[in-house]
């Protein structure tokens, strides 16, 4: 039973694995977990930027207008003066779109200077759209990333500069860490501008452009920012076309030419800072360094993870059974700062790995242990109580049960107490003449009648003794106005007693009747037996002459010790009985009876 148990939690874990790690992919626990990845890998990094952007700054703007008024000679000025001797770039990047026509003398005045530089890289942007295709096995799947149309920069331009697709990839939590390195369009490898320049730029070194893994069908991969919104060297295009900038800093470099000013609506959120924009044409001098350092990465497949994860799980949870909750809380703790170092290590090999996803799935296991033992406990005390229950005092069982301070051993403390005895008066000669099933069915009201008695009023039923029954006031936990409340049980006893007669008098002609006793004082109380058999109840002289009241009292009638008179007798009403002898002690008791008792 036990091994087919583990067998079943074995297998919902793995479920709760299997069904986190697609939640983790598809759901928005992904993106929170990407979140803190980038929190925890993206950091700006140091390093000897060969990478220049031109900036289309407000400085541009305010001398030459809206860059869509601009005559294609200010570009083309820009690359003359960019290609002039000692000052050629590797490459010349425009994250620009120029797709219409304009004054044709000075669209072929642009088209020509890049023919003649012969290292422009232009912009041309995809649409896609999601639409069916169906691969050599005849089977149809939806691409989302088919190309619907193409803007391309205008004819004589297409024709003197290489293209590539300047399409932003943002993920659904609007942060950008991700781009594509190429697509098949038309039979043909097009490769995205950033994966162009940086071709380009290898190119010119006499090194291979080699990219990095991609996954998916739009070929994307995750990159490694290297520096945040200004990290890069930003000169003003317009400082450039006025001589205020030497030309020849660009020699050998990457030179990215784009927008670079709030009004021209070209920014975005990058994942290293998620609290400010970053410039489109700095979103592609990051992701040109990302391939130069290879600082890229892809995800790990899905499946093997949740393999891996699902075995350290297994092993989690078998020890989480076996081992206090103090060892398995530090090994939580310890795994789940080897998930994070993990996780760091995996990124900067160049694989993307869950950060919070396996700490979220050990702590569900470890809650869930702690619940399942606390329940597991809950149920064992709730069998114990109830056993308890059939043979001790419900109050005492309680204590156990919800107190855990309170201990059962051996022992006891003085204590002051009220202490009631009630007895069937003339049950035995009853019993004689009845029959063992009708004495069983009066002696289980009578005490089902004695034991509501008291606890209407908070007393511990001490015992039942044959036909007798015993109860305490003030034990085991403090009681207000304890022995008002045993006077209370006794009158209570006695007027339940009348229906109980009348019943059992029409069902058998024999009637019932109580004698009660009841005494105060001081008494021990606590667990008294053996260490594998105790019993909680009171002892001492309070005790006993209660229960010597008790056998003087005649039919119907309740007796209180003057002890008891005392402390309530502005609330009942009594007759005076007097000093009466009791069995076992040297001196009389004054005892009342009880008349009644004024609620």
């Amino acid at each position: 039973m036990k091994h087919a148990a583990r067998v079943r939690t074995a297998a919902i874990t793995i479920a709760i694995i299997l069904a986190s790690l697609a939640f983790h992919y598809f759901g928005a626990a992904g993106l929170w977990d990407i979140g803190i990845s980038d929190r925890l890998n993206q950091r700006e990094s140091v390093t000897d930027k060969n990478i220049y952007i031109i900036g289309i700054d407000d400085k541009t703007l305010e001398k030459y207008g809206p860059v869509n008024t601009w005559s294609r000679e200010i570009p083309a000025k820009l690359v003359e003066l960019l290609s002039a001797d000692g000052a050629k770039p590797a490459v010349i990047g425009f994250d620009i779109i120029y797709s219409e026509q304009a004054d044709e003398q000075a669209d072929n005045q642009f088209a020509d200077a890049c023919r003649e530089a012969g290292n422009v890289v232009v912009a041309r942007s995809f649409a896609f759209k999601e639409m069916p295709e169906t691969d050599e096995n005849g089977k149809v799947t939806y691409n989302p990333y088919h190309v619907d149309y193409v803007i391309e920069p205008y004819e004589s331009l297409r024709g003197s500069a290489v293209h590539g697709y300047a399409n932003t990839t943002v993920d659904a939590d609007g942060y950008v860490r991700q781009a594509m390195a190429y697509i098949d369009y038309e039979g043909e490898r097009a490769y995205s501008l950033s994966s162009q320049v940086y071709k380009m730029y290898q190119e010119s070194r006499g090194e291979e452009a080699i990219f990095p893994a991609t996954y998916g069908r739009s070929n994307r991969f995750y990159f490694t920012y290297s520096g945040k919104p200004g990290g890069y060297n930003v000169v003003s295009m317009a400082d450039v076309l006025d001589g205020n900038v030497d030309a020849k800093i660009f020699q050998g470099a990457v030179v990215l030419v784009g927008a670079y000013a709030v009004g021209m609506q070209d920014s975005y959120t990058p994942a290293i800072t998620h609290n400010s924009q970053m410039y489109g044409v700095e979103i592609h001098a990051n992701i040109i360094e990302a391939l130069l350092e290879g600082k890229t990465q892809t995800p790990l497949p899905p499946l093997l993870y949740a393999l891996a994860a699902a075995m350290l799980c297994g092993v989690f949870f078998v020890a989480a059974c076996k081992l206090k909750m103090l060892p398995t809380g530090i090994i939580f703790v310890l795994l789940a700062a080897l998930d994070v170092v993990f996780a760091r290590a995996m990124y900067r090999q160049g694989s993307i790995v869950p950060v919070i996803l396996l700490p979220i799935v050990l702590a569900v296991i470890f809650l869930a242990r702690v619940i399942q033992g606390y329940l597991t406990e809950i149920m064992r005390r709730r069998r114990v109580v109830n056993v308890f229950k059939q043979y001790v005092a419900p109050q005492v069982v309680d204590k156990i049960s919800k107190d855990r301070d309170f201990e059962l051993v051996l022992g006891g403390e003085n204590r002051h107490v009220a202490v009631l005895f009630v007895d069937i008066r003339g049950f035995t000669t009853m019993s004689e003449s009845m029959q063992p099933e009708e004495v069983v069915e009066i002696l289980n009201e009578y005490l089902s009648l004695t034991t509501k008695s008291i606890f209407a009023n908070g007393g511990t039923l001490d015992k039942f003794v044959g036909d007798a029954t015993m109860a305490v006031f003030n034990a085991p936990f403090a009681l207000d106005d304890y022995i008002f409340r045993a006077v209370c049980t006794a009158w209570d006893m006695r007027a339940g007693a009348d229906a109980l007669a009348a019943k059992f008098e029409k069902r058998y002609g024999e009637s019932v009747a109580f004698g009660i006793g009841v005494n105060c004082g001081n008494a021990v109380v606590g667990n008294i037996g053996c260490e594998f058999r105790m019993d909680y109840t009171a002892i001492g002289d309070t005790v006993n002459t209660a229960a010597r009241l008790e056998s003087n009292a005649k039919r119907g009638q309740i007796l209180i010790s003057e002890e008891v008179y005392e402390a309530v007798k502005e609330r009942v009403a009594v007759t005076p009985i007097g000093e009466i002898p009791l069995k076992g002690k040297s001196k009389g008791v004054f005892v009342y009876q009880l008349d009644e008792v004024k609620k």
